[in-house]
Protein backbone atom coordinates (compact mmCIF):
# COMPACT_ATOMS: atom_id res chain seq x y z
CA UNK A 1 0.00 0.00 0.00
CA UNK A 2 1.34 3.49 -0.50
CA UNK A 3 0.35 6.35 1.53
CA UNK A 4 -1.12 9.49 0.54
CA UNK A 5 1.11 12.46 -0.44
CA UNK A 6 3.19 13.97 2.20
CA UNK A 7 2.48 17.77 3.07
CA UNK A 8 4.77 20.72 3.72
CA UNK A 9 7.01 19.46 6.61
CA UNK A 10 5.31 19.60 9.94
CA UNK A 11 2.11 19.75 8.99
CA UNK A 12 0.04 16.43 10.20
CA UNK A 13 -1.70 13.75 8.48
CA UNK A 14 -5.23 12.73 8.70
CA UNK A 15 -5.60 10.63 11.80
CA UNK A 16 -6.53 7.50 10.76
CA UNK A 17 -9.53 4.78 12.35
CA UNK A 18 -7.46 3.13 15.81
CA UNK A 19 -4.86 5.69 15.08
CA UNK A 20 -3.90 7.48 18.29
CA UNK A 21 -1.45 10.11 16.40
CA UNK A 22 -1.57 11.94 13.05
CA UNK A 23 1.82 10.90 13.19
CA UNK A 24 3.73 8.41 10.27
CA UNK A 25 5.44 6.35 12.76
CA UNK A 26 2.40 4.77 14.13
CA UNK A 27 0.95 4.56 10.54
CA UNK A 28 4.03 2.77 9.35
CA UNK A 29 3.92 0.09 12.23
CA UNK A 30 0.28 -0.26 12.30
CA UNK A 31 0.51 -0.90 8.61
CA UNK A 32 2.41 -4.13 8.83
CA UNK A 33 6.10 -2.49 8.15
CA UNK A 34 9.28 -3.35 9.47
CA UNK A 35 9.62 -0.59 11.62
CA UNK A 36 13.08 1.64 11.94
CA UNK A 37 13.80 4.38 14.65
CA UNK A 38 17.44 5.81 15.44
CA UNK A 39 18.48 7.36 18.71
CA UNK A 40 20.29 11.14 17.75
CA UNK A 41 22.43 12.43 20.62
CA UNK A 42 21.10 16.31 21.78
CA UNK A 43 24.26 18.52 21.14
CA UNK A 44 25.63 20.22 23.83
CA UNK A 45 24.76 23.71 22.09
CA UNK A 46 22.06 26.17 21.47
CA UNK A 47 22.45 26.47 17.35
CA UNK A 48 19.57 24.76 15.78
CA UNK A 49 21.96 23.78 12.57
CA UNK A 50 23.55 21.43 15.13
CA UNK A 51 20.29 19.52 15.62
CA UNK A 52 19.73 19.26 11.86
CA UNK A 53 23.76 17.80 11.03
CA UNK A 54 22.91 14.85 13.29
CA UNK A 55 19.39 14.38 11.79
CA UNK A 56 20.27 14.57 8.30
CA UNK A 57 22.58 11.54 8.78
CA UNK A 58 19.30 9.44 9.07
CA UNK A 59 17.72 10.66 6.07
CA UNK A 60 15.94 7.76 3.98
CA UNK A 61 16.85 4.97 6.37
CA UNK A 62 14.79 5.12 9.70
CA UNK A 63 10.87 5.78 10.18
CA UNK A 64 11.37 7.69 13.57
CA UNK A 65 14.44 9.70 15.25
CA UNK A 66 14.16 9.62 19.19
CA UNK A 67 15.75 12.84 20.83
CA UNK A 68 16.78 11.50 24.33
CA UNK A 69 16.04 12.92 27.84
CA UNK A 70 18.94 13.83 29.95
CA UNK A 71 20.15 10.19 29.01
CA UNK A 72 22.81 8.76 31.66
CA UNK A 73 21.58 11.67 33.40
CA UNK A 74 23.78 14.12 31.29
CA UNK A 75 23.12 17.38 30.54
CA UNK A 76 21.98 18.39 26.91
CA UNK A 77 19.52 20.02 24.88
CA UNK A 78 16.10 19.44 26.08
CA UNK A 79 13.81 16.48 24.11
CA UNK A 80 11.19 18.81 23.50
CA UNK A 81 13.20 21.72 22.10
CA UNK A 82 15.21 18.78 19.48
CA UNK A 83 11.72 17.51 18.68
CA UNK A 84 10.26 20.68 18.25
CA UNK A 85 13.25 21.66 15.57
CA UNK A 86 12.76 18.37 14.20
CA UNK A 87 8.91 18.63 13.36
CA UNK A 88 9.79 21.86 11.85
CA UNK A 89 11.36 20.51 8.62
CA UNK A 90 9.39 17.48 8.65
CA UNK A 91 11.13 14.58 10.72
CA UNK A 92 9.18 12.32 12.61
CA UNK A 93 10.62 12.68 16.43
CA UNK A 94 9.57 10.74 19.40
CA UNK A 95 10.49 13.22 22.74
CA UNK A 96 11.36 11.45 25.52
CA UNK A 97 10.24 12.19 28.78
CA UNK A 98 11.70 11.63 31.79
CA UNK A 99 10.67 11.33 35.70
CA UNK A 100 13.58 12.00 36.99
CA UNK A 101 13.66 15.97 35.89
CA UNK A 102 10.32 17.20 36.50
CA UNK A 103 7.00 16.94 38.98
CA UNK A 104 3.53 15.86 37.25
CA UNK A 105 2.68 19.79 36.69
CA UNK A 106 5.78 19.92 34.60
CA UNK A 107 5.48 16.33 32.85
CA UNK A 108 1.60 17.20 32.06
CA UNK A 109 2.73 20.64 30.47
CA UNK A 110 5.55 18.65 29.10
CA UNK A 111 3.02 16.77 26.32
CA UNK A 112 0.69 19.17 25.74
CA UNK A 113 3.61 21.94 24.56
CA UNK A 114 4.93 19.06 22.90
CA UNK A 115 1.99 18.12 20.95
CA UNK A 116 0.67 21.52 20.01
CA UNK A 117 4.63 21.79 18.09
CA UNK A 118 3.75 18.83 16.55
CA UNK A 119 5.20 16.19 18.47
CA UNK A 120 3.31 13.07 17.78
CA UNK A 121 4.95 10.36 19.80
CA UNK A 122 6.29 10.52 23.25
CA UNK A 123 9.02 7.82 25.17
CA UNK A 124 7.75 7.64 28.86
CA UNK A 125 10.97 6.88 30.95
CA UNK A 126 11.51 6.41 34.81
CA UNK A 127 14.67 7.67 34.10
CA UNK A 128 18.51 7.12 35.13
CA UNK A 129 19.71 8.49 38.95
CA UNK A 130 21.62 11.84 39.21
CA UNK A 131 24.30 9.65 40.76
CA UNK A 132 25.33 8.27 37.04
CA UNK A 133 26.00 11.61 35.38
CA UNK A 134 27.81 14.67 35.08
CA UNK A 135 25.20 16.52 38.01
CA UNK A 136 25.32 14.01 40.82
CA UNK A 137 24.67 16.76 43.20
CA UNK A 138 21.18 17.61 40.95
CA UNK A 139 17.99 17.19 43.23
CA UNK A 140 16.38 13.88 41.81
CA UNK A 141 12.27 14.72 41.16
CA UNK A 142 10.79 11.11 40.56
CA UNK A 143 7.24 12.32 41.32
CA UNK A 144 6.16 9.77 39.34
CA UNK A 145 7.63 6.47 37.50
CA UNK A 146 6.99 5.30 34.06
CA UNK A 147 3.68 3.21 35.20
CA UNK A 148 2.33 7.19 36.77
CA UNK A 149 3.40 9.00 33.93
CA UNK A 150 1.95 6.71 31.15
CA UNK A 151 -1.69 6.62 32.95
CA UNK A 152 -1.00 10.44 33.52
CA UNK A 153 -0.39 11.02 29.60
CA UNK A 154 -3.24 8.77 28.72
CA UNK A 155 -5.99 10.91 30.83
CA UNK A 156 -4.93 13.56 28.59
CA UNK A 157 -4.97 11.91 25.46
CA UNK A 158 -8.38 9.73 25.59
CA UNK A 159 -10.17 11.66 28.98
CA UNK A 160 -9.21 15.23 28.34
CA UNK A 161 -8.35 16.34 31.76
CA UNK A 162 -5.52 16.91 34.06
CA UNK A 163 -4.62 14.96 36.87
CA UNK A 164 -6.32 17.33 38.82
CA UNK A 165 -9.66 16.91 36.89
CA UNK A 166 -9.35 20.22 35.43
CA UNK A 167 -10.69 19.22 31.33
CA UNK A 168 -8.44 20.41 28.34
CA UNK A 169 -9.81 22.75 25.73
CA UNK A 170 -7.65 20.14 22.97
CA UNK A 171 -6.66 16.76 23.41
CA UNK A 172 -3.10 15.84 23.00
CA UNK A 173 -2.90 13.33 19.81
CA UNK A 174 0.10 11.01 20.78
CA UNK A 175 1.27 7.49 20.23
CA UNK A 176 3.11 6.66 23.24
CA UNK A 177 5.81 4.17 24.44
CA UNK A 178 7.98 2.72 27.06
CA UNK A 179 11.30 0.74 27.14
CA UNK A 180 11.67 -2.53 28.25
CA UNK A 181 15.14 -4.42 28.97
CA UNK A 182 14.78 -8.13 28.84
CA UNK A 183 18.49 -8.65 29.28
CA UNK A 184 19.14 -8.27 32.82
CA UNK A 185 17.81 -10.17 36.03
CA UNK A 186 15.37 -10.29 37.47
CA UNK A 187 14.14 -12.49 34.16
CA UNK A 188 11.10 -13.59 35.24
CA UNK A 189 9.68 -10.33 36.38
CA UNK A 190 10.71 -8.34 32.95
CA UNK A 191 7.52 -9.79 31.10
CA UNK A 192 5.24 -8.73 33.80
CA UNK A 193 6.48 -5.81 34.18
CA UNK A 194 6.42 -5.10 30.61
CA UNK A 195 2.86 -6.05 30.70
CA UNK A 196 2.13 -3.34 33.28
CA UNK A 197 3.44 -0.71 31.13
CA UNK A 198 1.00 -1.95 28.35
CA UNK A 199 -1.96 -1.88 30.76
CA UNK A 200 -1.31 1.55 31.81
CA UNK A 201 -1.09 2.87 27.86
CA UNK A 202 1.90 1.75 26.46
CA UNK A 203 1.36 0.95 22.69
CA UNK A 204 4.64 0.90 21.88
CA UNK A 205 7.99 -0.54 23.49
CA UNK A 206 11.88 0.19 22.48
CA UNK A 207 14.46 -1.87 24.65
CA UNK A 208 17.96 -1.73 25.39
CA UNK A 209 20.58 -3.10 23.41
CA UNK A 210 20.41 -6.74 22.49
CA UNK A 211 23.23 -8.31 21.99
CA UNK A 212 21.21 -12.25 23.61
CA UNK A 213 18.94 -13.26 20.48
CA UNK A 214 17.90 -16.58 22.70
CA UNK A 215 17.21 -14.37 26.03
CA UNK A 216 15.10 -12.37 23.74
CA UNK A 217 13.41 -15.07 22.39
CA UNK A 218 12.85 -16.09 25.91
CA UNK A 219 11.32 -12.87 26.74
CA UNK A 220 8.95 -12.55 23.92
CA UNK A 221 7.65 -16.41 24.34
CA UNK A 222 6.59 -15.34 27.73
CA UNK A 223 5.08 -12.06 26.64
CA UNK A 224 3.03 -14.05 23.75
CA UNK A 225 2.35 -16.68 26.82
CA UNK A 226 0.35 -14.04 28.85
CA UNK A 227 -1.11 -12.23 26.08
CA UNK A 228 0.60 -8.98 25.51
CA UNK A 229 2.58 -10.02 22.53
CA UNK A 230 -0.20 -8.90 20.21
CA UNK A 231 -1.31 -5.64 22.19
CA UNK A 232 1.65 -3.90 21.71
CA UNK A 233 4.55 -2.82 19.04
CA UNK A 234 7.94 -4.19 19.98
CA UNK A 235 10.93 -2.78 18.11
CA UNK A 236 14.17 -4.45 19.41
CA UNK A 237 17.42 -2.13 20.62
CA UNK A 238 20.51 -2.74 18.52
CA UNK A 239 24.26 -0.87 17.83
CA UNK A 240 27.27 -1.47 16.09
CA UNK A 241 30.16 -2.21 18.56
CA UNK A 242 33.27 0.09 17.31
CA UNK A 243 35.72 -2.67 19.44
CA UNK A 244 36.20 -4.99 22.81
CA UNK A 245 37.18 -2.02 24.68
CA UNK A 246 34.29 0.05 24.15
CA UNK A 247 31.90 -3.68 25.10
CA UNK A 248 33.65 -3.70 28.30
CA UNK A 249 33.26 0.09 28.85
CA UNK A 250 29.69 -0.56 28.56
CA UNK A 251 29.12 -3.41 30.34
CA UNK A 252 30.23 -1.80 33.25
CA UNK A 253 29.29 1.89 33.04
CA UNK A 254 25.91 1.74 30.85
CA UNK A 255 22.88 1.44 33.49
CA UNK A 256 21.41 -2.45 32.24
CA UNK A 257 23.66 -3.56 28.92
CA UNK A 258 24.39 -6.74 29.07
CA UNK A 259 27.09 -8.01 26.45
CA UNK A 260 27.95 -11.90 26.08
CA UNK A 261 31.97 -12.86 26.64
CA UNK A 262 31.42 -14.27 23.01
CA UNK A 263 30.67 -10.67 21.80
CA UNK A 264 33.38 -9.04 23.34
CA UNK A 265 35.63 -12.36 21.97
CA UNK A 266 34.63 -11.93 18.74
CA UNK A 267 35.80 -8.09 18.75
CA UNK A 268 38.69 -8.70 20.01
CA UNK A 269 39.85 -11.15 17.70
CA UNK A 270 39.13 -9.14 14.57
CA UNK A 271 41.73 -7.74 12.63
CA UNK A 272 39.04 -4.51 12.05
CA UNK A 273 37.22 -4.32 15.16
CA UNK A 274 34.80 -1.37 13.75
CA UNK A 275 33.72 -3.06 10.61
CA UNK A 276 33.24 -6.47 12.62
CA UNK A 277 30.97 -4.66 15.11
CA UNK A 278 28.97 -3.75 12.21
CA UNK A 279 28.61 -6.99 10.99
CA UNK A 280 27.92 -8.23 14.17
CA UNK A 281 24.89 -5.89 14.28
CA UNK A 282 23.42 -6.62 10.41
CA UNK A 283 23.29 -10.10 11.57
CA UNK A 284 21.68 -9.49 14.70
CA UNK A 285 19.03 -7.22 12.82
CA UNK A 286 18.33 -9.92 10.18
CA UNK A 287 17.91 -12.97 13.12
CA UNK A 288 15.80 -10.33 14.98
CA UNK A 289 13.50 -9.28 12.17
CA UNK A 290 12.11 -13.53 11.85
CA UNK A 291 11.05 -13.31 15.65
CA UNK A 292 7.57 -13.44 16.13
CA UNK A 293 6.42 -10.42 17.80
CA UNK A 294 9.35 -8.32 16.44
CA UNK A 295 8.03 -5.15 14.94
CA UNK A 296 11.07 -3.09 13.91
CA UNK A 297 14.71 -2.22 15.59
CA UNK A 298 15.96 0.56 17.13
CA UNK A 299 19.71 1.74 16.56
CA UNK A 300 21.52 3.00 19.02
CA UNK A 301 24.93 4.28 17.86
CA UNK A 302 26.41 6.86 19.56
CA UNK A 303 28.93 8.46 18.23
CA UNK A 304 28.99 6.25 14.96
CA UNK A 305 25.86 7.59 13.57
CA UNK A 306 27.30 7.25 10.37
CA UNK A 307 27.07 3.44 10.62
CA UNK A 308 23.30 3.79 10.64
CA UNK A 309 22.95 3.96 6.85
CA UNK A 310 25.35 1.60 6.28
CA UNK A 311 23.92 -1.38 8.61
CA UNK A 312 20.85 -0.63 7.39
CA UNK A 313 20.96 -0.68 3.69
CA UNK A 314 23.24 -4.06 4.45
CA UNK A 315 20.59 -5.43 6.20
CA UNK A 316 18.10 -5.37 4.15
CA UNK A 317 15.34 -4.79 6.50
CA UNK A 318 13.61 -1.61 4.20
CA UNK A 319 14.12 -3.56 0.90
CA UNK A 320 11.69 -2.09 -1.15
CA UNK A 321 10.60 0.64 0.48
CA UNK A 322 10.88 4.32 -0.93
CA UNK A 323 13.55 6.64 0.81
CA UNK A 324 12.24 9.72 2.57
CA UNK A 325 14.12 12.60 2.51
CA UNK A 326 11.97 15.03 4.66
CA UNK A 327 14.54 18.06 4.66
CA UNK A 328 14.88 17.88 0.82
CA UNK A 329 11.69 16.28 -0.45
CA UNK A 330 8.81 18.47 0.82
CA UNK A 331 6.03 17.09 -0.80
CA UNK A 332 7.66 13.58 -1.53
CA UNK A 333 5.35 10.40 -1.20
CA UNK A 334 5.25 8.14 2.65
CA UNK A 335 7.36 5.49 2.06
CA UNK A 336 5.96 2.07 1.35
CA UNK A 337 5.21 0.71 4.80
CA UNK A 338 5.27 -3.09 3.31
CA UNK A 339 7.29 -4.04 0.26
Amino acid sequence: MRFHDEPEPGAPLPILPGHSSPGRFERVLRAGGFTVTAELAPPDSADPEDVYDRARIFDGYVDAINATDGSGANCHMSSVAVCALLTRVGYSPIMQISCRDRNRIAIQGEILGGAAMGVCNMLCLTGDGVQAGDHPQAKPVFDYDCMALLETAVRLRDEGRFESGRQLTSRPHVFFGAAANPFVPPYDWRPDRLALKVAAGAQFIQTQYCFDVPRLRTFLSRLDDIGVLDKVFILVGVGPLPSAKTAQWMRHHVPGVHIPDAVVERLSKAAKPKAEGRKLCIELIQEIREIKGVHGVHMMAYRQEEAVAEVIQASGVLAGRVPWHPHRDKTAPMEEAVP
